[in-house]
């Protein structure tokens, strides 16, 4: 299949989820012989800090551009050879691109939600979302979520969506993988994530106070936007940002690693953030957050991931010998492995979308959409 995607990023990961996500999933494609062309719209914050080499990827062909106006007529071009259009959540031209996409009637419209519980919470708190207009997901003849459970029903309720699917988070175990620790990212505990405000009491409970009470031990943080009144310590260190190619060797350089899923994400359920996966697929020792996400339907808390509720669980995980928080890591890269990987969720897409375009539907080629 060809398939065409509007989404936020993909050629830089600064501050946002999508572009790993993205990068794995349109790999896994590529290599099942499938085309992605992904429209991304320029953005200074994403020039500035672009860290994936598009053209040495076969089969995948990303549009960087100004402005919607500028790509419109590239858009229906490839519109016109796509079986599959997908506009995503934070796309800044979603709107713009779902009415191209209807209006043209050639290719199967879908949405896809990488951020479905903030979508869902900012709704129901009256707020603004900018990449759905009035006619929400009425449009769109497939909707896929990042979350499953009960998001998939406020996405039918709330956002009038037909035909909704979850689609996990996944990882790439060629990038996140085992490797060699490094002295500069040596640490007792570490956390790797953008700020978010709205996981901000979870990090002090779970990270910053075990740090005030542990002043031996060492703690390290990665990510990007955190504000300049963050309450570091004297023992936790700070890097500002780190390229997904750097992302396994901070993992493996620590005996613990945190895991803090957004809150409206924990409160919806059924969503495990991306990081989880990266980090068990470096085999390391994961502590995620307890809430009412549903772990135990992706990880085995206690024998796959630690798991913990307060600041509590977070010190005794980090008194465990390191014999035991290797078997767990290593008891959760197999369980990766096995199923969550972009190669899974890369089958899983495909069948959705043949279902979605139906019995014996053969793919559109460019020569044969000239013909029409």
């Amino acid at each position: 299949m060809r398939l065409a995607i509007f989404g936020l990023a993909i050629s830089s990961s600064w501050g946002n989820g999508h572009a790993t996500l993205w990068r794995g999933l349109c790999k896994a494609l590529a290599r099942a012989g499938h085309h992605v062309t992904f429209f991304e719209r320029d953005r200074e914050w994403y020039a500035n800090a672009r860290d994936w080499p598009a053209d040495a990827q076969p089969g995948i062909e990303l549009v960087i551009y100004p402005g919607w106006r500028d790509v419109r007529t590239r858009a229906r071009r490839e519109l016109g050879a796509a079986d599959v259009a997908i506009v995503t959540s934070y796309c800044p031209d979603a709107v713009a691109a779902r009415t191209e996409i209807v209006d043209h009637g050639g290719p199967l419209p879908v949405f896809y939600d990488l951020d479905s519980p903030v979508t869902l919470a900012r709704l129901a708190a009256g707020e603004p979302v900018d990449y759905l207009d009035d006619r929400l997901l009425r449009d769109y003849a497939l909707v896929l979520s990042y979350a499953g459970g009960r998001a998939l029903d406020e996405m039918r309720d709330m956002l009038g969506a037909g035909h909704v699917e979850p689609l996990y988070g996944h990882v790439d175990p060629g990038i996140h993988r085992p490797v060699r620790p490094e002295p500069r990212y040596a640490a007792d505990l570490s956390w790797l994530g953008t700020y978010a405000a709205d996981r901000q009491a979870a990090l002090d409970a779970l990270f910053l106070e075990p740090a005030r009470r542990s002043p031996t031990r060492r703690f390290l943080i990665a990510g990007a936007q955190y504000p300049a009144d963050f309450a570091w310590g004297p023992n936790v260190w700070f890097i500002p940002h780190l390229a997904p190619s750097e992302h396994a060797a901070f993992i493996c350089s620590s005996r613990l690693t945190l895991n803090v899923t957004r809150g409206p994400m924990v409160r919806t359920g059924w969503c495990p953030s991306g990081r989880l996966f990266e980090a068990a697929a470096c085999g390391a020792a994961v502590l995620p957050e307890l809430g009412g996400w549903h772990l135990a339907a992706f990880y085995r808390p206690g024998f796959e991931v630690l798991a913990a509720g307060d600041g509590r669980h977070t010190l005794e995980a980090l008194e465990l010998p390191d014999e035991t928080l290797q078997r767990i890591g290593r008891r959760a890269r197999e369980r990766t492995l096995d199923e969550h990987t972009s190669e899974h969720r890369a089958r899983e897409l495909v069948a959705l979308l043949e279902r979605g375009r139906g019995p014996g539907a053969a793919p559109r080629t460019p020569s044969s959409v000239a013909e029409t």
